[in-house]
């Protein structure tokens, strides 16, 4: 049945899901025994792909720049509290943080008194291969937090809470606060760990070749991690009004997912291999400039927020902060889903306000 429609599929606007062969190999396994399923999935996915999008807004003003980063300024006119750096993670595009207007974390916040910034790591290009995670932090987030006067606080999600954390250890922050944040990569288990480093055994000799991690590879990582959630999504698409507003949701959140830039090989490899495999933040073990990187090497005001059911980033792989907060929500769901107000973004707003005023 996935043969016969495949080439449609082909012709049709490749809005995702990226890559679409591998998500049809799992199509096929997770709905062998129902041909009702694969029929409503692949439903799903052509209604997908051939809705119209909505025109993209123009990023916010870049208040400083480094490399191809930039400070993103969200901070509501007349706002002179400390500045919050929001660090999504290197993974995916920075505007899960400001998906919608009406599910944006960072415009909410700055409606709340608070001076947000976007930290929008920009796209690398080949000759950045070199470049890793710690020379991410230290040559454009160390930097980057020096440009303000008075030291700012670290909103860090998913990838960027993990360099959030680390970057506290290595500069004066006034506080940094994580949401769903992996740092004990070992909470993943062995069998997933196990399946991630296949996958980088498979991926790493054409990744080295080009100097960069398309995508595509990481995509297949997080795939791996929830086969049935892949499926199963696409299936309660295809059953929604294509104009209510939960189909908006599905539409501009499969976007964001399916959407983000390569990574230098560098920063892949790491990740693979010193994070993942060798759990180096949890075991003690990650450095940079002769500084151990550690909870415990904290000496600011720290929080942690840690989804239940998170299947990207599990509870098990916290930091477990003094400070932590247990949420019901999922990793995208803590930061644009319904309850993501009440659970994630008040709490988070209290904190901040909580935190000693600017010198």
């Amino acid at each position: 049945m996935v043969a016969q429609v495949l080439p449609s599929f082909i012709a049709a606007p490749q809005h995702g899901p990226r890559p679409l062969p591998l998500f049809l190999d799992i199509l096929r396994d997770q709905t062998a025994e129902s041909p009702e399923r694969t029929a409503a999935a692949l439903a799903g996915l052509r209604a997908y792909q051939d809705a119209p999008r909505a025109k993209l807004r123009k990023p916010m003003p870049a208040r400083f720049r480094k490399g191809k980063a930039r400070l993103r300024d969200y901070g509501a006119k007349g706002a002179t509290g400390r500045a919050v750096i929001v660090i999504p993670s290197l993974i995916n595009p920075p505007h899960i943080l400001d998906l919608r207007p009406e599910s944006s974390l960072l415009r909410w916040l700055a409606s709340q008194g608070h001076r947000p910034f976007l930290l929008d790591w920009g796209t690398p290009e080949p000759k950045a291969r070199n470049m890793d995670v710690d020379a991410h932090i230290r040559r454009v987030l160390l930097p980057l937090i020096a440009k303000f006067a008075v030291p700012p606080v670290l909103v860090g999600y998913c990838l960027g809470g993990t360099m959030a954390l680390a970057a506290a250890c290595l500069a004066e922050v006034a506080g940094v606060a994580l949401i769903a944040s992996p740092w004990h990569f070992t909470g993943y288990g062995a069998p997933a760990r196990a399946e991630m480093a296949a996958l980088w055994a498979w991926a790493k000799p054409a990744c080295d070749t080009l100097g960069l991690v398309p995508m595509e590879v990481l995509q297949a990582g997080f795939w791996r991690l929830d086969p049935a959630r892949t499926i199963a999504k696409y299936e309660a698409f295809a059953a929604l009004e294509p104009d209510s507003d939960a189909a908006r949701n599905f539409i501009a959140l499969e976007d964001w997912a399916n959407g983000g830039a390569p990574l230098p090989f560098a920063t892949g490899a790491q990740i693979f291999e010193d994070l993942i495999a060798a759990d180096t933040p949890g075991t003690g073990a990650w450095r940079i400039d002769g500084v151990t990187l550690a909870p415990s090497a904290l000496s600011c005001p720290a929080i942690e927020f840690v989804s239940l059911n998170d299947r990207i980033v599990p509870a098990a792989s916290a930091a477990n902060l003094p400070d932590r907060r247990d949420l019901g929500a999922g990793h995208v769901g803590m930061i644009v889903g319904r309850g993501a107000r009440a659970q994630l973004w008040e709490p988070l707003s209290d904190w901040l306000k909580a935190l000693s005023p600017p010198r």
